[in-house]
């Protein structure tokens, strides 16, 4: 049985990491657990599968929680989250928190040997060189859940990395795929949430609509699979049916498809190298999809692919910069303070104002984040 600690368990990833467990009870033990503010949702799931310990967001909640739940151990905040990424009974580690919180978890678990299945892009988007080099040091796999990066890694089985010629994430194109920049002036909250093809968090379903998401998958890939963002391209694919696609220096390509269902490339990451059923989960009929379609990205129209692409070649501090910028500026938007385009403007003046830092340590990366975050904060 393979014991999980499983970071952001109220999420929409942690809870599809959840369903998994529940179809598996016999493979996967959940021992430890963190969540946010849904103190609902997480008393269900101590009620159900029984966590030895719970990381709460804030203290109040940890307090609560104690008094209704005497054999259970609670903590709070980012040394909760620590907490939980270090548990000495957990062997993979789950990271499913939003935002670049999950750093310091993910990089005290690697040096505690932990199995990383990482959904958290910031992470290695923030610091991806100090991610790879501790988990080249402990000889810690990374295992990637995001159904791109996971298509990627599933096309790898087998294959010879020096024989890639290039890697082709596949997009969507959110929810506003086939409107002009002119029709997005005004685009409502509820109208960028509305994803035509995932169900997925309020966050990255807008960073979908605007092509962040990609951008920030794109910088992943980058890390995750050693390759040159020359050799990163990305193409529109409005059924998500294919999820990722390798092609080699032969012509030839190896795509990974399958219906749009997160908890596939989730359950791939807990089982590999093997493979689990998922009953549950709807089977691909390529005859009653009919046809596939394809075609270029246009960096014009989705500007944030286009800066993700620049801020990940120069590297050093400015992917930090472009994600915490990012992840202000989407706040924003669903706060109702700025509107959709504006998302764009406040990334581009955070990267512009920005000299970036080679080589950077992680206080140095804390310190550009929490700068990164005022300064959005004073454009608003």
């Amino acid at each position: 049985m393979k014991t999980i600690s499983l970071l952001g368990a109220t999420g929409s990833i942690g809870t599809q990491t959840l369903d998994i467990l529940r179809t598996h009870p016999t493979e996967f033990n959940l021992a430890a657990m963190s969540v946010g503010k849904n103190i609902e949702l997480a008393r269900k799931m101590v009620g159900e599968f029984k966590p030895e310990l719970v990381s709460v967001q804030d203290y109040q909640d940890c307090v609560t929680l104690k008094a209704e739940y005497p054999n259970t151990k609670f903590t709070f905040g980012i040394e909760g989250l620590i907490e939980v990424a270090v548990y000495d009974k957990s062997n993979i580690l789950v990271n499913a928190v939003l935002g670049s919180v999950g750093l310091n978890p993910t990089l005290q678990a690697i040096e505690n040997g932990k199995i990383i299945a990482i959904a958290n892009k910031e992470t290695l988007v923030t610091a991806g060189h100090l991610i790879m080099e501790a988990a080249k040091r402990n000889n810690v796999p990374l295992l990637p859940v995001d159904s791109e990066h996971s298509a990627i890694f599933q096309a790898l089985q087998g294959e010879k990395e020096r024989n890639i010629e290039r890697l082709i994430i596949t997009a969507s194109g959110g929810s506003f795929r086939e409107r002009t920049r002119q029709e997005l002036e005004n685009v409502t909250v509820k109208e960028a949430l509305n994803h035509p093809n995932w169900s997925m968090g309020a966050k990255i379903t807008i960073d979908s609509a605007t092509m962040m998401n990609k951008g920030l998958e794109v910088i992943e890939a980058h890390w995750l699979f050693d390759m040159p963002y020359e050799k990163i391209d990305v193409l529109l694919h409005k059924e998500s049916i294919i999820h990722s696609m390798i092609e080699f220096h032969d012509s030839s390509i190896i795509a990974q498809l399958g219906t749009p269902d997160m908890r596939v490339p989730i359950q791939y990451a807990l089982t590999y190298p093997e493979r689990l059923p998922l009953p549950s989960s709807k089977r691909l009929n390529l005859a009653n999809v009919g046809k596939l379609h394809f075609q270029e990205m246009d960096v014009e129209r989705f500007r944030c692919l286009r800066f993700a692409y620049e801020a990940g070649k120069i590297g050093g501090t400015l992917p930090t910069v472009l994600n915490a910028a990012n992840e202000v500026a989407v706040a924003s938007f669903l706060e109702g303070k700025i509107r959709f385009l504006q998302i764009e403007d406040l990334i581009e003046k955070a990267l512009n104002s920005h000299q970036s830092i080679d080589y950077p340590s992680l206080d140095t990366i804390q310190e550009v984040d929490i700068e990164t975050r005022q300064f959005v904060h004073s454009l608003l």
